[in-house]
């Protein structure tokens, strides 16, 4: 982006362009000034490892003990971003509104719900092994409320600003959009966990049912947000390298939404009355093994995207984190299927699509680790 050049005023023997914001507050808080909401898909794509590597099939020896500590890597990292970002908006209020009222910044607020729910599931999955139960139903009960309230606040207030704030050109349609509409569906898949630990009857059915409902808000409003994202990828030019990881991220509602009607099915039993029940169990195999069949075509037309923007000179940027969560999502959807068909294949895919999945996320962390260091991330942007 080339920006007209600005002239230079000197105080107290400090240089400095007229009319750029001072760094307010200490030398820390002035390090998070463009911390944006997309660095909590590093917290999402952490946690969504431990999550999905506990469900794959066999007796792997250690596996549960390295996806706990996995767990608990993702909790530090969102108990610190929650921190850093609090800090950011108090000394960088401007930064902040301007990020709402970017267009392309924006849909990652969706991102902090998202964070907060997936680090509440693995609490249930795998952190009870280290906290306790007891402790790990009140923290996924925490989290899982204040997720849910700000995924829907996202769903909600991102559209509404993209209609009557944002200035949006029809060529400038990503699937980043998908981001703040994919969070509640993040709700419905976890929710479910929380189950069995409210009383029977009344507050088990209205939670279960709360699930599915934003399941349908969620996959409704993927519906019509993807033929858009769609038409613009077929119409228009690529994406830039940059943003083309972010072709992965529409594999999220694809597999969060098999992931949940799998958990329909595996609670639905004496929560909710028959025939009702069993129909989530043909909901879980009739809705999921077509949507992971269009998953599979388009995780291989995003990576063939990848790969050719990669030959192009694509270079690391956070947009790398959207390899993570969103094949997690895929993984913990297969696991599903599995269950509720028998099939050997579906654990097949569990496994190969966990190996990628934790092949990409080591190295987003590795190269979001050396950019911390460095400083590379954290610099005023170009």
């Amino acid at each position: 982006m080339v920006t007209a050049a600005q002239p230079l005023t000197v105080r107290k023997g400090t240089l400095r362009k007229a009319g750029t914001p001072r760094q307010a507050g200490t030398p820390r808080a002035a390090a998070v000034r463009y911390l944006g909401p997309n660095w909590y898909a590093s917290v999402m794509g952490t946690a969504i490892v431990a999550t999905a590597g506990a469900g794959l099939p066999g007796d792997v020896p250690g596996l549960r003990t390295a996806c706990t500590a996995v767990w608990a890597l993702s909790l530090t990292m969102l108990l610190a971003l929650l921190v850093a970002r609090a800090l950011h908006w108090t000394h960088h209020r401007d930064q902040a509104r301007a990020h709402l009222l970017d267009p392309a910044m924006a849909p990652f607020y969706g991102c902090l719900s998202m964070a907060l729910l997936a680090v509440g599931g693995g609490t249930l999955v795998v952190g009870r092994d280290w906290i306790g139960a007891e402790t790990a139903v009140a923290l996924d009960a925490v989290l899982f409320s204040a997720g849910t309230v700000v995924g829907l606040a996202a769903a909600l207030t991102v559209p509404y600003l993209m209609v009557v704030r944002h200035r949006i050109e029809p060529g400038q349609a990503t699937p980043v959009w998908l981001l703040p509409v994919v969070a509640p569906m993040v709700s419905a898949a976890l929710g479910p966990l929380l189950v069995p630990h409210l009383p029977p009857g009344q507050p088990q059915q209205t939670l279960l049912l709360a699930c599915f409902a934003m399941f349908g808000l969620s996959l409704l409003a993927t519906l019509v947000m993807l033929p858009v994202i769609f038409a613009r990828l077929v119409t228009g030019a690529p994406l830039p390298l940059a943003l083309t990881p972010t072709l992965f991220l529409v594999l999220g509602p694809l597999g969060q939404s098999t992931t949940a009607v799998g958990k329909f099915a595996d609670f639905a039993p004496g929560v909710v009355p028959a025939p009702y029940d069993q129909g989530f169990g043909m909901l879980a195999v009739l809705y999921g093994v077509p949507v992971m069949g269009f998953a599979l075509l388009w995780l291989g037309l995003a990576a063939a995207m990848v790969l050719r923007a990669r030959r192009q000179g694509m270079g690391f940027a956070m947009t790398w984190w959207a390899f993570t969560f969103p094949v997690g999502t895929c993984v913990t959807g297969a696991e599903g299927l599995a269950r509720h068909t028998g099939l050997v294949a579906f654990d097949v895919l569990a496994v190969a699509l966990y190996v990628l999945l934790v092949a990409a996320w080591s190295v987003a962390a590795v190269r979001t680790a050396r950019g911390l260091v460095s400083g590379a991330l954290l610099a005023t942007p170009r």
